[in-house]
Order: structure tokens, then C-alpha cells, then sequence
């Protein structure tokens, strides 16, 4: 990652605004369709919340304007830490957003050739020079930083149980598995991922979400879930937000969205009447 250019600005505490983020007048637009239209929207209230919602909702696109791969047209992302003063996401660069703490996985897993697992957790952690294509085979020969982070990594890869960390991630399951342990060694603050579970068999799912668990428990953790799962987002979700045609237009915990007609009828595809 390059360095921070500038000092992110730094905004006024919101008393009312309880969570870790909070997403004011947000749209994003794409060839004059509206994607995403959220007025008020605050994230991170609870250890682990979920977002649902039939496809097209504006999901991926919302988690995208969070981390601003993709810039709003409008509005403003506001992220708080600690409690207290605000930063002003609103186009920053992901490497600077990532540094303050808001990590997103990938929906779509980006990997680096043959790069091995455990090389492609190392660039996880390696200073921003080794981003350069051209540097990458020295992480192989790099003695200091793999003994700096040797036990961490070997803690993941003793926990999910990879079997050959040298080898490269050649399944959809390994690389969404190597993409979920690359965010957790950026030891984020606030963590979206976006359909964590996807290709992932169940022993791997359960030991992904016990972690996320103990993450909230134990780092002061805040975690955002995209998943179409919805027995597990019934499960380990304490608040559920329910996306349609680019709008949140239901919230609350999992018992209450379970009952909604309104999710019944624009995303189960059935309703009382």
C-alpha cells in the first residue's frame, strides 16, 4: 500500500449517530440507473449485522461506495473508529480507508498468477513497495517478514486447517478462504464481506463465522455481512438491513425481518395475500 497523501478530514461527533458508520444522502448511479439510494444509514451499531436482498438490490454497490471503489454521486460516507469525531471517507483512496481500519473482501476473488498461499498472505502484511509486480518474487527470500508475522499467519493456517500453504489456492473455496485471512491481517476495525461463505464447504463456513464471533468479542470488532444464506444470516446476524431496488427499506434484528411481508414479497418471492 502507498503511503497516505493527505490528512483525512476530521468531522464533528454526531451524538445520535451510535455507529461505526453512517452513510448520509448516498446514491450511485450507472448509466443513468440508480444503484444505490440510501438517505440515512448507520452501520456498525451492532458486533455483526447483515445485509439481504434479491439480486440487483445495489448490495455489492453499496459495500463498493463504502470503501469508495466506486465513488457516489452524491452523499457522504462518515466512519468512526472510537467514539467521538468522524472521518469523511468520501474520496479517499482504499488504501488510506484501509489503513484507518474499514477492510472489504472480495466478491470476486483477485489472486496474483501462482503466487503461493502463504506469499499471498505475506503481501497482506509487507510494506507498499512489494505492490510493484516486479517485487513480488522476493517475498519468497524476504527473512524478516516472514518472522514478524510467522505466528499469525501460522495461527490461520493452523485454524482452517490449509494443508499446503506453499502451494497456490486453486479452488473457489481456498481462494475465498485466503481473501477472508488477508483482511483479518489487516487487523480492520470494521469489516465488510461480501458473501464470505460462497464455495466454502460447511466445516470451513462454521469456523469462519465461530472466528468472526470471537473477533467481536474479543477486538472490538464491527462486521457487515452480505449473504444470500439466509439461515446463516438468521443465525449469527443481531441486526439485519434488507436492500431493494437500491433502497434500505427494512431493518431490524433477525426475528423481525424473518416476519416481514415486505422481505417476504419482494425477496422470498411470496406473500400472505
Amino acid at each position: 500500500m502507498t503511503d497516505v497523501a493527505e490528512t483525512p478530514e476530521v468531522l464533528a461527533a454526531e451524538p445520535s449517530v451510535e455507529g461505526r458508520l453512517h452513510l448520509t444522502g448516498v446514491t450511485k448511479s450507472f448509466g443513468g440507473r440508480v444503484v444505490v439510494d440510501v438517505d440515512d444509514l448507520v452501520l456498525g451499531r451492532h458486533g455483526i449485522e447483515g445485509i439481504i436482498g434479491p439480486n440487483g438490490a445495489g448490495k455489492t454497490t453499496l459495500m463498493n461506495v463504502i470503501t469508495q471503489t466506486r465513488r457516489p454521486n452524491t452523499g457522504q460516507v462518515t466512519y468512526r473508529p472510537d467514539k467521538g469525531p468522524g472521518v469523511d471517507l468520501t474520496g479517499m483512496r482504499l488504501d488510506e480507508i484501509a489503513r484507518l481500519g474499514v477492510v472489504k473482501s472480495n466478491q470476486v476473488i483477485q489472486m496474483f498468477g501462482e503466487m503461493t498461499t502463504m506469499d499471498s498472505f505475506l503481501l497482506s502484511v509487507a510494506p507498499a513497495r512489494y505492490e510493484q509486480m516486479y517485487r513480488l518474487e522476493s517475498l519468497t527470500t524476504e527473512k524478516r517478514l516472514r518472522r514478524d508475522f510467522n505466528d499469525e499467519i501460522r495461527w490461520y493456517i493452523d485454524y482452517f486447517g490449509i494443508e499446503d500453504p506453499d502451494a497456490p489456492a486453486l479452488s473457489a473455496g481456498d481462494k475465498k478462504l485466503v481473501d477472508i485471512i488477508r483482511c483479518l491481517l489487516l487487523k480492520p476495525r470494521f469489516l465488510l464481506l461480501d458473501e464470505p461463505t460462497a464455495g466454502l464447504p460447511e466445516d470451513q463456513t462454521r469456523l469462519v463465522m465461530q472466528l468472526m464471533r470471537k473477533k467481536v468479542a474479543e477486538e472490538d470488532m464491527s462486521i457487515v455481512i452480505i449473504e444470500h444464506d439466509l439461515a446463516l444470516i438468521w443465525e449469527v446476524c443481531e441486526f439485519v438491513h434488507f436492500m431493494s431496488d437500491g433502497k434500505v427499506i427494512e431493518q431490524g434484528p433477525p426475528e423481525v425481518i424473518r416476519q416481514s411481508a415486505t422481505v417476504a414479497a419482494k425477496y422470498l418471492g411470496h406473500s400472505d395475500e
